[in-house]
C-alpha cells in the first residue's frame, strides 16, 4: 500500500478501496481453498471464482476496480521478485459502459450562479461563499474534493490564476473568470466572520469555511449544490461534477481544442476528456453545414435549384 500511495500517488480513498479488496481476497481464499497457504499457490482458476462469486452483487465497475486492486498488488510482487508468476495476466476487465455526467444548458448554468443571491440566508457571507463555490465549480471546472482543498495561498488574485492540487497530487495553474473574482473579492470581505461561535478559532489557509470556521467539506458542496439547482434550475439531482461538465461541454461549443481542456481539466489522458466532452446532433450537422466542402456544394446546388422568384 506505501507503494501505491507513494510510487502512484494514489489518493486515500484509492489506497482505503484497494485494500479492502485484498483483504476481501485473502478472506475468500482462506473460506474456499484452505489448502493454499502461498500466494504463489494462487492461480487464475481462484482469481477467476473469486470474482464469480462477487459478481452477481457487484456492478461492471466495481468488479473493474476489485480486479485493478489485484493486478496491482501481483505486478508488485512479481516486479519486486517475490513471484516468479503473476496469476492475473490473462484475466479480462470486465467491461464497463461509462455513463455521460449530466449537465446543464447555458442558460441553466447561469440560473444556478444566481441561485444564491436568490436564497434566504441568515448571514450574507453564506450566500458569498456559496457564489463563490459554485463559480469555481463551474466557472473553472474544479473537482469538488479539489475545491475544498483550496487555500488562501493558492490565490494569485493580480493574475487570475489559482494553483490546483488535483488526483494522484498532480498540480496545475486555473484561471479565474470575471465573474469568479468578484465572487472571491466579495467573499474575502466576510470571510473573518466565519469563526466557531464559542472559540473564535477560524482555519488560517482554508479558502472555503463553514459556519464553524473550518474547512467546508464535500458532502456540505453536494447538499447546496442540490439546493440551488432546485432553486435556479429545477434540478434537485444537480451533483458539483455536473457544473465541471457543463464547463467542459461550454468551453468545446465555443470553439476550445480538446487539448485545452484536457489541461484546464487536469485529465492526464485525452480520451478521459473526450468521455466528458460532447455536442448535440444540432450542432454536428450545423458544423458540418458550415464547414464541410461538400456541404457547402449541395448547399449551392439546391439554391440554383430552386424556381426564380416572381417579381
Amino acid at each position: 500500500m506505501l507503494a501505491l500511495r507513494d510510487e502512484r500517488r494514489a489518493s486515500p480513498n484509492t489506497v482505503s478501496a484497494y485494500r479492502r479488496d485484498l483483504e476481501q481476497l485473502a478472506t475468500f481464499v482462506e473460506e474456499r481453498f484452505p489448502r493454499l497457504k502461498e500466494l504463489a499457490d494462487l492461480d487464475r482458476l481462484v482469481l477467476r471464482a473469486w470474482l464469480g462469486e462477487i459478481a452477481d452483487r457487484a456492478v461492471p465497475a466495481t468488479l473493474g476496480r476489485k480486479l485493478a486492486a489485484v493486478r496491482s498488488f501481483f505486478t508488485f510482487l512479481e516486479r519486486q521478485g517475490l513471484l516468479a508468476k503473476n496469476p492475473t495476466t490473462l484475466l479480462a476487465s470486465p467491461k464497463v459502459r461509462r455513463k455521460m455526467p449530466a449537465f446543464l444548458s447555458q442558460h441553466g448554468a447561469s440560473e444556478v450562479m444566481q441561485a444564491p443571491l436568490l436564497s434566504p440566508t441568515p448571514r450574507a457571507v453564506v450566500m458569498l461563499r456559496d457564489a463563490l463555490a459554485l463559480e469555481l465549480l463551474y466557472g473553472s471546472g474544479l473537482r469538488v474534493s479539489e475545491l475544498v482543498g483550496l487555500n488562501i495561498e493558492d490565490l494569485d488574485r493580480s493574475q487570475g490564476l489559482i494553483q490546483v492540487l488535483g488526483k494522484g497530487n498532480k498540480e496545475r495553474l486555473v484561471p479565474l473568470g470575471s465573474k469568479c473574482l468578484e465572487a472571491l473579492t466579495a467573499y474575502l470581505t466576510g470571510r473573518a466572520e466565519l469563526v466557531h461561535p464559542k472559540t473564535g478559532v477560524q482555519d488560517a489557509h482554508a479558502l472555503l469555511l463553514n459556519q464553524k470556521g473550518g474547512r467546508m467539506t464535500a458532502r456540505a458542496v453536494q447538499y447546496f449544490t442540490r439546493r440551488y439547482g432546485a432553486l435556479g434550475a429545477a434540478r434537485p439531482d444537480l451533483h458539483p461534477h455536473a457544473l465541471r461538465h457543463s464547463f467542459a461541454t461550454h468551453l468545446l461549443e465555443g470553439g476550445a481544442d480538446l487539448r485545452s481542456i484536457q489541461e484546464l481539466l487536469g485529465h492526464s489522458s485525452l480520451s478521459t476528456t473526450q468521455r466528458y466532452t460532447h455536442l448535440s446532433l444540432e450542432q454536428l450537422f450545423s458544423v458540418y453545414d458550415r464547414s464541410h466542402p461538400l456541404a457547402r456544394a449541395a448547399q449551392v446546388k439546391s439554391e440554383l435549384a430552386k424556381p426564380p422568384e416572381k417579381s
